[in-house]
């Protein structure tokens, strides 16, 4: 009797022993249960947005990009800490040097839009990929489309 007994105890002992909650499980993994982490990479894709488009051959932002424009702005006040890269796009139709002037001034003008909400310049880099890294493959208006952009990324 007492084995049996015995026997139930050590078994009620290890299933409590490898009982954990989601969230206990989920922090020994190195990840919150609410979402992405504060401030990173992963946090301004999901909750502000980090692209904004161009029509072709342009590099004003558009009246669509400037809400998006706006978000990263207050995000980035809100984590001043945090430090960006905006990189220029461009779809495949030119010449890769005029290409790349573009996407330069496509991540300029995004970045001149940041720091006219208040963010330091200093916490915003610029780069120009021009057609060279494409975001959207194929040789049509919806492609280019996808690929004339500007996207700001964590660093």
């Amino acid at each position: 009797m007492k084995t049996k007994l015995l026997g139930v105890f050590a078994a009620a002992a290890l299933l409590a022993a490898c009982e954990s909650t989601p969230d206990q499980s989920a922090a020994g993994a190195g990840q919150t249960s609410g979402g992405p982490r504060p401030g990173s990479q992963e946090d301004l894709v999901v909750n502000v947005g980090d692209r904004v488009f161009f029509d072709f051959d342009r590099y004003d932002v558009r009246a669509d990009g400037r809400p998006t424009l706006q978000r990263q702005a207050e995000w980035l006040q809100r984590y001043n800490t945090v430090n960006v890269q905006v990189a220029g796009h461009t779809d495949e139709r030119g010449t890769r040097e005029y290409n790349l002037a573009l996407g330069q001034r496509r991540a300029n003008a995004a970045r001149d839009f940041l720091v006219a909400q208040g963010v330091s310049g200093a916490r915003v880099s610029t780069i120009s990929y021009g057609k060279d890294r494409p975001i959207a493959l194929g040789s049509n208006e919806e492609a280019w489309a996808q690929n004339r952009v500007a996207i700001t990324s964590v660093r």
